[in-house]
């Protein structure tokens, strides 16, 4: 039953947009990194979401509520996937998309490799992080009519599960327990051996004391995406451009004599207007993915992260006849050209 489906979030990145084309100063740059960090995530999520889908939806033995955040007591869970079975169990399960994989050490740190550096850089543990969402899901669960079995309220049971990609790699350690970090075309295979493993003896007393109806699952789910509270839009870059003190007419009159609040390349010369690039960016010539990174051997190439063939980067110039460069800075690639005068964010490594 699917209760809640994915967000469309082509609003979220829309903004984002905005901003990398009219923020100022490093609010340009943040918002391009952010761009392009937003848009693998959401990626990941919608892969995931669909694998989920598939499997759980049309089910009447399981409710399915995708995009769930809840503010309580002055904390928030942001969840990326829940999964409610008639026996009451509730998956709790975190997406994360980690392009070029992920090592998790022995002491349960998680570390993501950065193909820019060339090293792997550490990252919050995804597992507490949906332990957290977990605790606020629990406090939450207070305000919500659950069935009751000889007067007893039927608790959720949560479990926690963090999906990756299925192409992506996972360096586990030998001695910390991994194993609630799946590849998300494996999350079927996983429950079902959960379900398996079980002791006979405690599966048929659970059952018997848990087991409840598809109409009180629909009912509990339906309670629990109720709670949704959506995050607001960010503000429009020309009003958060703005200082707080200045009333809302006095920003619209300030807008008109503002300089322009589009980041500016300036060369030793002439200065040049920094944009997004209209392009989709570089292109793998074997599998046509755009997911991979900018390397440089005698010159810059295209490595892809899904069949790791090498691309050559061949930049044209919208106005034709011209020959752009690619200007590195940091994790940006710029595509630039010096004859008409324009200079484009052309691709980010993550």
């Amino acid at each position: 039953m699917l209760i809640k489906p994915f967000d469309d979030r082509h609003e979220e990145l829309e903004n984002l947009e905005q901003l990398a084309k009219t923020g100022r100063g490093d609010a340009v740059k943040q918002a391009a990194r952010d761009l392009a960090i937003r848009a693998a995530g959401i990626k990941g999520e919608r892969e995931s979401a669909y694998l989920i889908d598939f499997h759980f939806g049309a089910s009447n033995n399981w409710a399915v509520i995708h995009d769930l955040r809840i503010e309580y007591n002055g904390r928030v869970a942001q969840i990326d996937h829940l999964l409610i079975n008639r026996w009451m169990e509730c998956y709790v399960l975190e997406t994360k998309h980690f392009r070029d994989g992920v090592k998790i050490t022995e002491h349960g740190e998680f570390m993501r490799w950065n193909s820019f550096k060339r090293s792997f850089e550490g990252m919050p543990s995804p597992l507490e992080q949906n332990d957290r969402h977990i605790a606020v899901l629990r406090d939450a669960m207070k305000t919500i009519d659950l069935p009751t079995r000889l007067g007893v309220r039927i608790q959720l049971a949560f479990q926690s599960l963090v999906l990756v990609s299925p192409s992506a790699r996972i360096d586990r350690p030998r001695k910390f327990d991994s194993g609630r970090v799946i590849k998300a075309d494996q999350l079927r295979e996983r429950i079902s051996r959960d379900i398996d493993n079980e002791n006979a003896f405690i599966g048929i007393v659970k059952t018997a004391a848990k087991i409840v109806s598809s109409d009180t699952v629909r009912d509990v789910a339906k309670q629990l995406a109720k709670l949704h509270r959506p995050l607001k839009s960010a503000e429009p870059a020309s009003a958060a451009a703005a200082p707080a003190s200045i009333p809302p007419t006095s920003r619209a009159r300030s807008a008109k004599v503002a300089e322009p609040s589009v980041l500016t390349y300036r060369p030793a010369v002439s200065a040049v207007p920094v944009t997004l690039s209209s392009s989709t960016g570089p292109r793998c010539k074997e599998c046509q993915s755009f997911d991979g990174c900018i390397q440089y051997g005698h010159s810059y190439y295209f490595q892809c992260a899904k069949c790791s063939v090498n691309t050559a980067i061949k930049l044209t110039c919208p106005a034709g006849g011209h020959k752009p460069r690619l200007r590195k800075a940091g994790n940006q690639f710029y595509r630039e050209c010096a004859e008409c005068g324009t200079s484009e964010i052309y691709f980010i490594n993550l």
